[in-house]
């Protein structure tokens, strides 16, 4: 038997538990023996049973999505990875069948399937994947850390899509997500980057890690702020992983011609966008989700062994497996960046 973390019934909150280790592999299929899980904001929403998770989860569900490990049994089929290989992974299940994946668009595959989410997933002390999800590492990285890989590819994603060398961006939202674009754009050469960020805990981190101008939008007035230090021209790029309607709505303003607008999160209302300043301003917009399968994870791989990433920044706390409560506490009081917990 294995310990793992349960979404149990439709109510708040997780249960801990046990299931049986894995033991029948499908050709394809390797075994990971988990060393490390991170919580996501999933993870957080289904915890407390909002209104999304109650239209997406069907308890009883090993929960997580975010994980490193060890392999120790292989499939049949299965060639690129060996036993003892040091992974971490792609928690989106692709079909490599539809019109999408057969275009190079598996990110937007119409039949993705998420771990921990539409099927059993990492909190837990085996699980069995699919190999072609699996990151090999090579980089001799930490592999507590590895785990976090996933929502750093969300980051890699965003920053990425855009040339940031020596250009100004704009990280608005600092979470976990939007520290981690900070200190991809550091180490993506980026000239000057500005992030927005109310909570002063991740004020601090955000300075921490780098950024050279950090505004809390309560205190200062973010368009006059930008404007002041650009030459009133604007930032080359903004990048949102906040979700803020307000926020997204003036981006348009922050962004400098021909700039771009990287968007992340994920929106509870709908925004009032005035599409004639994309127009007349010459602006491209892109809409992110997921990783690019398989560019973003090269480019992972690329940061991990420029070794210019700060990952003992972002990741700002370590519990045990079984204290995960402790986990999740100081994620819904909004005082951490990455959380992750060590098995």
């Amino acid at each position: 038997m294995m310990k793992v973390i349960l979404k149990t019934e439709r109510a708040k909150g997780f249960t801990r538990g046990e299931k049986p280790i894995p033991r029948n592999l499908e050709a394809n299929e390797v075994l990971i023996k988990v060393i490390s899980v991170s919580i996501c904001g999933t993870d957080l929403h289904i915890y407390n049973w909002d209104a999304w998770s109650q239209n997406r989860i069907n308890p009883p569900l090993t929960v997580g999505h975010e994980f490193s490990g060890k392999v120790v049994k292989i499939g049949s089929n299965v060639s690129k990875v060996k036993i003892g290989d040091i992974v971490s992974s792609e928690s989106h299940i692709i079909c490599g069948k539809c019109e999408y994946c057969l275009t190079g668009n598996g990110h937007i595959c119409e039949k993705t399937k998420v771990i921990g989410v539409d099927m059993d997933g990492a909190f837990a002390e085996y699980m069995k994947i699919p190999e072609e999800n699996l990151y090999i590492d090579t980089s001799n990285l930490d592999p507590t850390y590895l785990s976090v890989l996933e929502p750093l590819g969300n980051a890699v994603h965003a920053v990425k899509h855009f040339d940031v060398k020596d250009k100004d961006v704009l990280i608005i939202g600092c979470g976990p997500i939007g520290l981690m674009g900070i200190d991809v754009a550091i180490a993506s050469e980026a000239k000057r980057i500005f992030a927005t960020e109310v909570n002063p805990y991740r004020i601090n981190l955000a300075k921490e890690i780098g950024a050279h101008h950090v505004i809390n939008p309560k205190e200062v007035n973010t368009l006059e702020y930008i404007k002041k230090h650009t030459n009133n021209k604007g930032v080359d790029v903004v990048i949102d992983f906040s979700g803020n309607v307000g926020a997204v709505e003036e981006s348009f303003d922050y962004v400098k011609p021909g700039g771009g607008i990287s968007i992340l999160g994920a929106f509870n209302n709908k925004l009032n966008v005035d599409f004639n300043k994309v127009v007349f301003k010459g602006l491209h917009i892109y809409g992110v989700t997921g990783r690019l399968l398989p560019k973003t994870w090269q480019q992972i791989d690329e940061l991990l062994k420029s070794k210019k990433l700060q990952f003992d920044k972002f990741v700002t706390h370590i519990f045990p497996f079984d204290e995960f409560e402790k986990g999740i506490k100081v994620m819904n009081e909004g005082k951490s960046g990455k959380v992750v917990l060590k098995l």
